[in-house]
């Protein structure tokens, strides 16, 4: 069997392209990030800051760069497997890059809509309101909402949206916290999807963190699915906001197959870009975005509670497992790769121990 490395980039390079994508039967306008093979001739411009892309998160955030060429030219292809991608509470399509463009790198189309109204750029402009809204309405509202954004997406990218052919027989999903709450409330709604990679979701019946709001979530998550979905949890072991007991009882109660893995010594934001600035960012932030949902004003003990970024692992390793774990588990689900199944199906703990990270079975 030949050499298989998911933790290594792909050999293409990655386009990007910023659409926005309009659902006219719920009246609701998405921003739309789409990463994708790029045309050889641009290898390399991808790596380069130069002339990678360039991009502002928020209107108040420094500039940042992520990995992808702006508006590139596509690579040939057909039938390109797809994976949709589901930010968190108070996040953003791109909260992830290192991530969606690593499969981009791989040959994946990857597509991350803004869930319009759970933005970052939302929930301060709700902070800062005065009238803000029931958070048990809102909630619900969210909960209607997300699962119904990703399954329009696949919708537009199978109807050629993309400008790029997309295989709807080998389609997966991955989100991040209320985006991996995302993942598995949309697996049991819309059967083309075949994998799911939830990480550090939210949705499990757990005794810290955001348990008020986690179990109208986990009320509302159908875990039951009729079909194989196949599915991996990565979480953190000191998440403070979504603590482990609550992975657990998600794990216990996904079908076969299903496994996870704990990244040690990590928190909640090890699955963002920027690892140490996020995890800090929403130290000093957190309370005042959870003041502007379902956490609810106490939430500032929560955040209080979480070690500094200088305590916890490098966001590098928190980079490898996502990327590597990832790759494999979408290889060997949506591609049936031989050698990414034996791959993610050996000792995860072992192979990542080999390269300095530390993790532990959940």
């Amino acid at each position: 069997m030949s050499h298989y490395d998911p933790f290594e980039r792909g050999s293409d390079a990655v386009g990007v392209r910023t659409l926005t994508w309009r659902d006219e039967s719920r009246d609701r306008a998405l921003p739309v990030e789409v990463w994708y093979p790029a045309d050889q001739a641009l290898a390399g411009q991808d790596l380069d800051e130069a002339t990678c892309d360039h991009y502002k998160p928020s209107p108040f955030a420094p500039e940042v760069t992520q990995q992808a060429i702006r508006d590139a030219a596509p690579r040939a292809a057909v039938g390109l497997p797809l994976i949709v991608f589901s930010h968190g509470f108070g996040g953003e399509r791109r909260q992830s890059t290192h991530l969606c463009t690593h499969w981009a790198s791989h040959g994946y189309a990857v597509i991350a809509v803004d869930h319009v109204g759970n933005t970052t750029m939302d929930m301060v402009q709700q902070s800062m309101g005065r009238n803000a809204p029931d958070p048990e309405v809102q909630l619900a509202e969210f909960i209607a909402d997300r699962p119904a954004d990703a399954s329009f997406a696949i919708d537009r990218a199978l109807a050629g949206d993309l400008g790029l052919a997309i295989d709807e027989s080998r389609i997966g999903m991955s989100g991040h916290s209320f985006g991996g709450w995302t993942t598995l409330a949309t697996v049991g709604l819309d059967e083309r999807i075949r994998a799911a990679l939830p990480l550090a979701p939210a949705g499990g019946r757990s005794e810290g963190g955001l348990a008020g709001p986690a179990e109208g979530m986990a009320a509302a998550l159908e875990l039951g699915w009729e079909r194989e979905v196949p599915t991996l949890y990565l979480v953190a072991e000191f998440d403070t906001l979504l603590p482990l007991d609550g992975m657990r009882d998600l794990l216990a109660r996904t079908p076969e197959p299903s496994r996870g893995v704990i990244l040690l010594n990590a928190d909640h934001f090890h699955f963002c870009d920027r690892v140490e600035e996020a995890h800090e960012l929403f130290r000093t932030m957190g309370p005042m975005i959870a003041g502007a949902g379902p956490g609810g004003p106490d939430m500032s003990e929560v955040f209080g509670a979480m070690k500094s970024s200088a305590q916890l692992c490098p966001g590098s390793h928190a980079y490898a497992l996502l990327q590597g774990l990832g790759l494999a588990h979408m290889d060997a689900a949506l591609r049936g790769d031989a050698r990414a199944q034996e791959w993610i199906m050996g000792d995860l703990v072992a192979l990542l121990a080999a390269r300095g990270i530390a993790a532990a079975p959940l």
